[in-house]
This record gives C-alpha cells, structure tokens and sequence, in this order.
C-alpha cells in the first residue's frame, strides 16, 4: 500500500493524484514564502523573536522595505496575543519574570523599530503613528539588551513622540 504526501487513503488505496486536495494550510504556507521569496525576505522559523531580530539587522543595515516586512510579519502573526498580554498588565513585569510577555515585547520592539525606519526615511508623520501605537497600547513591552537588562521601548517612543512633535511646531512655523 502507498501513503500519499496529501490526500486521503480510499478503502486502502490512494485517490488518483487529481482528487488529492492540497491541505489548505500547506497552500497558504507556500503562497507565504512564495511572496516573501519575490520579496527577498527569509522569516526565519516565524518566531516572534526571530522576526524582531532580523528587523534590527535590516534596520541596521538600512533595508527599510525589509523592516517594514519583518514588522508586518511579526504583527500579523503575534499582534493579538500581544494585546492580551498587555491587558493583563497593570506594569512592567519584574526583570526575572520579563520574558513571559514574550509576544508583548517582540511586537512593541518591532513597533520602535519600525518608527526608527520611518524616521530614517523622513517620513515623520508615520513614524509618529508607530510611536504613538507602542506608548498607547503596548506601553509595558520591554526588550533584552544582550548587556544583560531589559530596556522599555514605550518610553523612548514617547521621547521621540516629544521631540517629533516640537520638530513640527517649529517646521509650522
């Protein structure tokens, strides 16, 4: 008897190759990497931290359409348990306890990052809007520095908000 990679098994016989539907999730993986591929893009093994350190390369290279990429990624596929992790905070977590907000802290860094990449590209208004999300609704999320600490991505966001916005009064001037 042979055991077909897709499909179903009929009284002990595979369908004819036609009837054999692709699982829908195996299309929706390969039409993903198809168009990350067209885009020059590796997500890596999807992980939220895999997509938020491959944000900081691109940034880091000046690969913007690449951080807008990994940051969509990571959004898409972590946003919401980062939303519930954030409600289920009244403050930062404690240092030893940090990494358990692990989708809070991934999305919130990639939301810094993707401010840091707008702003690099001039586009103020934008970058604002990604400060503006992190400070307001992932406002707890913390980042590991390899030093050994845990820094807070929402408090420089809400720096760069005030000096972002100071840059405008004196431009409407």
């Amino acid at each position: 008897m042979r055991i077909p990679l897709c499909g179903r098994l009929v009284s002990g016989r595979a369908l004819p190759r036609r009837a054999r539907p692709l699982p829908v999730a195996l299309v929706a993986c390969a039409v993903a990497w198809a168009g990350a591929a067209a885009h020059g893009q590796d997500f890596g093994d999807h992980t939220s931290s895999t997509l938020t350190t491959k944000a900081w390369e691109a940034l880091g290279q000046q690969k913007h359409e690449a951080v807008a990429a990994y940051v969509g990624k990571c959004r898409e596929l972590y946003e919401a348990e980062a939303i519930k992790q954030q409600a289920a905070l009244e403050d930062y977590l404690p240092a030893d306890k940090g990494h358990d907000a692990w989708a809070l802290n991934d999305v919130g860094t990639c939301c810094f990052i993707e401010g840091q990449s707008l702003e690099k590209q001039g586009k103020k208004k934008e970058a604002a809007a990604a400060y503006r999300r992190l400070a307001g609704d992932l406002k707890f999320a913390q980042c590991w520095d390899p030093k050994g600490w845990f820094w807070k991505p929402a408090e420089a966001a809400a720096k760069r908000l005030k000096e972002l916005d100071f840059d405008a009064v004196l431009d409407a001037k």
